[in-house]
C-alpha cells in the first residue's frame, strides 16, 4: 500500500484547519431583489457581512452601468485602516448606514437619487487572512422615472384610400413606457382593421383613409410612475384637392427645368462670345475666294479665267503707255518745224 508523503499529509490538514477556523471566512449578504425606488428618493443599498474584524479589515462599494461587465465597475467609497474616503462622481450623496462599519454592517446610503443612479452596486468586504471567499455582494438599483411628455409626428401626407403613420415617443421614463392612441371628438374610432398600433415603439398605422378619418389623436405614454401626453391633428385631402396638389408640383418642376435651360443657354452664349472671329468688310472682295457652292473642282476654271483678266489688263496698259510715248514724240517734231511765210507778207 502507497503512503502518502509527510508533507503533503500536513499540507491537507492545514487546509482543512484554516477552513473551519472561525474569522478565517468572509461571508457577504444582500438583497436577492432588485431595489427601485423613484427618482429623488433615498436608497439604502443593504449589505452585510461575517468575519473577526481586525486591522486588516477592508471595505469597498463600486458601481457599473447597466450592459457593461463587473470589471468596468467605478468606485464609490473605500473604508479602510478606520476611515472612510468617498471618492468618484457621487462621493458628495454616498456615505455609510453605520460608520465605522463594525459589527457586520456595510450598508450603503446615496441620497437624491438620479436616473443615473440606474445599475449594479458591488459591496466588497476583505480581511485578510481571508483567502477562500471573495466577499462579494451585487445589488441592482433601478431608478423610476415617470414618462416625459412624448413629441407626436406624422409621415407623409394622408389621401383617401390611402394610409398614414402617426409617432410618438418619450425621451426619458424608467421603466421604459408604453403607447396608446385615442381619437378625440365625437367621430367613430377608426375599425380595429384599420388602425394598427405598436405599445412598443409607439407608432400607429391608419389604412383606407376617407375623409372621416381626418381629426385631432391623442398619444398616451404611461409607466407605473405616471403618464404624459401629446395630440396631433390629421388632414386628409379628398381627390380633387389631391390632383390640384399634383398639378401644382408639375408646374413647380416645369418651372424649375426651364430655369435650368435658360441659365445653360445664357451661359453657352457667353462662352461662344469670349471666342474670337475673322469678320470681313462688305466691300472686301478676295480674287481666290470660292463662291458658296461651288466645289475646290472648280478652281482650275478660276485660275484660267483669272490668267486672262490679268493678260488682258497688261496688253491694255502697254498699249496706253506706247499710245502716250508716241504722241510725245511727235510733239517736238511740230514745234521745231519752219513756219511758212505768208505770200502776200514781207521778207
Amino acid at each position: 500500500m502507497a503512503r502518502l508523503p509527510g508533507p503533503f499529509l500536513c499540507g491537507t490538514l492545514l487546509g482543512l484547519l484554516c477552513l473551519n477556523a472561525p474569522g478565517l471566512a468572509v461571508e457577504v449578504k444582500v438583497p436577492t431583489e432588485p431595489l427601485s425606488l423613484p427618482v429623488g428618493k433615498t436608497a439604502e443599498l443593504v449589505c452585510s457581512y461575517s468575519t473577526s474584524v481586525g486591522n486588516n479589515f477592508a471595505l469597498e462599494w463600486s458601481f457599473v452601468q447597466p450592459g457593461k461587465p463587473i470589471s468596468a465597475s467605478h468606485p464609490i467609497l473605500y473604508f479602510t485602516s478606520g476611515h472612510l474616503y468617498p471618492t468618484g462622481s457621487k462621493a458628495e450623496r454616498a456615505s455609510l448606514l453605520q460608520n465605522p462599519p463594525t459589527g457586520g454592517v456595510a450598508t450603503l446610503k446615496l441620497v437624491d437619487v438620479r436616473p443615473s443612479d440606474t445599475g449594479t452596486y458591488l459591496c466588497h468586504v476583505n480581511n485578510p487572512p481571508d483567502f477562500y471567499t471573495n466577499g462579494l455582494g451585487l445589488i441592482n438599483l433601478t431608478v423610476l422615472v415617470p414618462p416625459s411628455s412624448p413629441s407626436c409626428s406624422q409621415s407623409g401626407t394622408a389621401f383617401v384610400g390611402g394610409s398614414a403613420a402617426l409617432r410618438c415617443s418619450s425621451s426619458q421614463g424608467a421603466p421604459k413606457p408604453v403607447y396608446s392612441w385615442v381619437r378625440l371628438g365625437s367621430f367613430p374610432t377608426p375599425s380595429p382593421g384599420s388602425m394598427v398600433q405598436d405599445e412598443v415603439s409607439g407608432q400607429l398605422i391608419l389604412t383606407n383613409l376617407s375623409l372621416t378619418s381626418s381629426g385631432t389623436y391623442r398619444c398616451v405614454a404611461t409607466n407605473q410612475m405616471g403618464t404624459a401626453s401629446c395630440e396631433l391633428t390629421l388632414s386628409v385631402t379628398g381627390p380633387s384637392e389631391g390632383r390640384v396638389a399634383g398639378t401644382l408640383i408639375g408646374v413647380l418642376l416645369g418651372v424649375l427645368l426651364l430655369s435650368v435651360a435658360v441659365f445653360c443657354l445664357i451661359r453657352f452664349q457667353k462662352e461662344r462670345n469670349k471666342t474670337p472671329k475673322e469678320t470681313y468688310g462688305g466691300s472686301d472682295l478676295r480674287e481666290d475666294a470660292v463662291a458658296p457652292g461651288v466645289s475646290e473642282q472648280a478652281s482650275p476654271k478660276a485660275d484660267s479665267r483669272r490668267g486672262l483678266l490679268e493678260r488682258s489688263l497688261s496688253a491694255t496698259t502697254t498699249k496706253s503707255a506706247s499710245t502716250a510715248t508716241t504722241t510725245k514724240s511727235r510733239l517736238p517734231m511740230i514745234m521745231t518745224s519752219p513756219i511758212p511765210e505768208d505770200e502776200g507778207g514781207y521778207q
